[in-house]
């Protein structure tokens, strides 16, 4: 509970050195993130599709060579033993492969979707890390509300204490208030796992301790989402959000698979050039020849026991589902950009209704001590008061914190989330 009591102590004291903010453990992560790191690499290898699939219209050139021991023993004559040594190069040019054609096409796609997926690791890199920052900082809000609250209740406990050893309460309010401070202590000690486990969560991501987080500032003004209209988002989402993306280059890629099979029953004509020589060590023929051809090969496919035909209906139902799950991708992505546009105008609401009702539940606390002190009210109003305090403070915490995340995901589903939007937000933090 090292880290925890470390975080206590924060919260109390002012800071000796500045704690990481929400870029600096971004920056952090881009480094450290095992699911980036490896996305990195899948993009890379990604890449190389568009130079195998333009391998297919380029020639083709090859070496050959080869050293023969020959033994002849002709009837009636004397027998021989020599060498034959050979060497040819051939280039085959195709000239016209229209599978090779539509295999090019699929690499420029392949080469596409993997940056495209690259870029969606990334913008999911930037949510879990804002999602595991502010989970770290609602589990700190959290600690430090219920430790006021056992702090709280001890106080109580102690006045229900005296109080009652003059004869002003009864054992009952003695009990009720012991009742809520070890209450309190169990809050405690619960929060103190919540929060090791967030900060473990972060770990995870950033690939060691950030250190101290820079916390949100108080009373800090969250904005409304810029286009106003749901409606811009949906269509932002259903165009240029990246599963949209995805499943689009996934549409085209099984159109031109669906190509490529068709173009099986096509013929195919390459240009074929060869050159070379060949050595024979021997007496009974000229001891050097040298050759060289150039021509036109032309092969058509005529029967390949129904594969050929196979393939194509199998692409061709491939292509269908494609354009299936195309369609479902567009509809899921307007369903998380309307989620995402709720979470945030009913998250701000939530905040100012959540404001207020923590002014209320201060005034009604300091309302029910004096009340306490003056004999109109009973150790339990003040209790329940406390209580009331402090949920409320950590609902309005997490409310902050949902909807700055939700403003993330929003802009996450038109796909325009970057590093810029992150500067907004770890603008708002108190550093």
């Amino acid at each position: 509970m090292k880290r925890v009591l470390a975080v206590c102590l924060t919260g109390l004291f002012p800071l000796l050195a500045s704690a990481a903010d929400l870029l600096d453990v971004y920056r952090q992560a881009l480094g450290h993130d095992a699911q980036y790191a490896a996305a990195r690499a899948a993009r890379d290898a990604g890449l190389e599709k568009g130079v195998q699939g333009r391998a297919g219209l380029l020639p083709v050139i090859g070496a050959s060579a080869s050293v023969t021991r020959n033994h002849v023993n002709p009837e009636g004559l004397p027998s021989s033993d020599y060498n034959s040594n050979a060497w040819g190069v051939q280039l085959t040019q195709p000239l016209w492969r229209k599978q090779n054609l539509v295999v090019a096409e699929q690499g420029v796609l392949q080469s596409s979707l993997s940056e495209v997926q690259f870029e969606q690791v990334r913008q999911d890199l930037a949510l879990r890390v804002a999602d595991a920052y502010f989970n770290v900082l609602n589990a700190q809000d959290a600690l430090e509300a219920v430790t006021q609250l056992r702090t709280a209740a001890a106080e109580q406990l102690e006045l229900a204490t005296v109080s009652f050893e003059v004869g002003t309460v009864t054992i009952t309010d003695v009990h009720e208030a012991q009742s809520r401070f070890d209450l309190a202590q169990a809050q405690v000690i619960a929060a103190e796992s919540e929060l090791e486990l967030r900060r473990d969560t972060l770990f995870q991501i950033v690939g060691g301790d950030p250190g101290e987080l820079a916390p949100l500032r108080p009373a800090v003004e969250l904005s409304a989402p810029t286009p106003g209209d749901p409606g811009q988002w949906v269509t932002a989402a259903e165009e240029g959000g990246y599963p949209v993306q995805l499943q689009r280059i996934a549409r085209d890629l099984a159109v031109r698979e669906f190509e490529r099979n068709r173009a099986a029953h096509l013929p195919t004509v390459d240009l074929v050039a060869t050159a070379g020589q060949a050595h024979r060590q021997s007496t009974a023929a000229a001891p050097r020849a040298a050759s060289a051809t150039v021509g036109i090969q032309f092969n058509l496919p005529l029967y390949a026991g129904g594969a050929l035909s196979s393939r194509e209906r199998e692409a061709a139902a491939l292509q269908v589902k494609a354009e299936s799950d195309l369609e479902n991708a567009r509809r899921s992505a307007a369903l998380a950009a309307r989620q995402a546009y709720l979470g945030v105008t009913s998250g701000l609401a939530r905040i100012k209704a959540l404001e207020a009702a923590q002014t209320s539940s201060l005034s009604a606390l300091e309302a029910n001590k004096l009340g306490y002190e003056v004999g109109v009210r009973i150790n339990i109003d003040v209790l329940n008061a406390q209580t009331q305090l402090a949920d409320t403070r950590q609902q309005l915490a997490r409310a902050r914190y949902d909807t700055l995340l939700a403003q993330l995901r929003l802009k996450a589903a038109a796909g325009t989330l970057e590093e810029g939007d992150l500067e907004e937000v770890n603008a708002l933090l108190a550093r």
